[in-house]
């Protein structure tokens, strides 16, 4: 699952490695929540001619999908993550997989490791982050909710997938990370329909991030410090796992 993320990347930087232009100036964010604004990139199509740019551009989406055929969203559960494994075939994802892809750019992201059932300790939180530094671009959805009067809102959810090796011990889902030379394919929904991404939408190689123990500050979504990255003393490591358990679930608040 992804619950928590971060985005600390200059927009000069952003800019840079997704192709997209024209930016405002934002914050650096460590302790992105559920329910707040969140920036994605789509594609409106291949660029002007003669550009070797392809025409992309970021808005802001409330994290937590509606799908535009809910009535009420308060009475609606919040969809931060969408499994990839049948995102195709759900009724809540399956226009947005056909219509609107988009990609999230992250810095990197939080997992808990719980303890088992009747174990006193506490659930850890790690800072999982690419490996080498920079960014990583998650999969991600969007819908755009109208209400009643003519308002609009735009939201969006992240895809998972199994957990790879690396991430299983901690949790068995993680964020589908999109590479860059596959932005385009994922954000082509004129050409690319959902079953031409569908081997994009994979665990990345083991050895792709890096877990860092840190302290249980992110719990709270008021910490929105630097600090929440710093490493953390763990007294037990969680244990290895022999293979991902498989979750149900289409959302997950912790």
């Amino acid at each position: 699952m992804c619950g928590r993320y971060a985005l600390t990347i200059s927009p000069e930087e952003l800019e840079e490695i997704l192709g997209i232009m024209g930016l405002d100036d934002f914050p650096a964010r460590y302790n992105i929540a559920p329910t707040q604004p969140i920036l994605v990139v789509v594609s409106d199509g291949p660029g002007e001619k003669g550009s070797n740019l392809p025409d992309r551009r970021a808005l802001l989406v409330r994290w937590g999908f509606t799908p535009g055929w809910v009535k009420d969203p308060k009475s609606f559960p919040l969809l931060i993550n969408a499994r990839s494994e049948t995102a195709i075939g759900k009724a809540s994802f399956r226009a947005a997989m056909r219509h609107r892809r988009v990609l999230v750019p992250a810095s990197g992201f939080y997992e808990w490791h719980r303890p088992t059932k009747n174990s006193q300790e506490k659930a850890q939180p790690y800072w999982i982050r690419p490996r080498h530094g920079g960014v990583v671009a998650f999969a991600g959805l969007m819908e755009t909710w109208s209400s009643a009067d003519g308002s609009e809102v735009d939201t969006g959810a992240i895809l998972t997938t199994a957990a790879n090796a690396a991430i299983s011990p901690i949790h068995d889902r993680m964020p589908v990370v999109i590479r860059p030379e596959d932005f385009s394919r994922w954000l082509d929904c004129k050409t690319q329909e959902p079953r031409d991404v569908a081997d994009l939408m994979q665990p990345v190689e083991d050895d792709f991030f890096e877990a860092i123990p840190v302290s249980d500050k992110v719990n709270k979504v008021a910490n929105m410090g630097a600090d929440l990255q710093d490493r953390a003393t763990i007294e037990r490591p969680p244990p290895l796992a022999d293979k991902p358990k498989p979750d149900d679930g289409q959302l997950s608040l912790f």
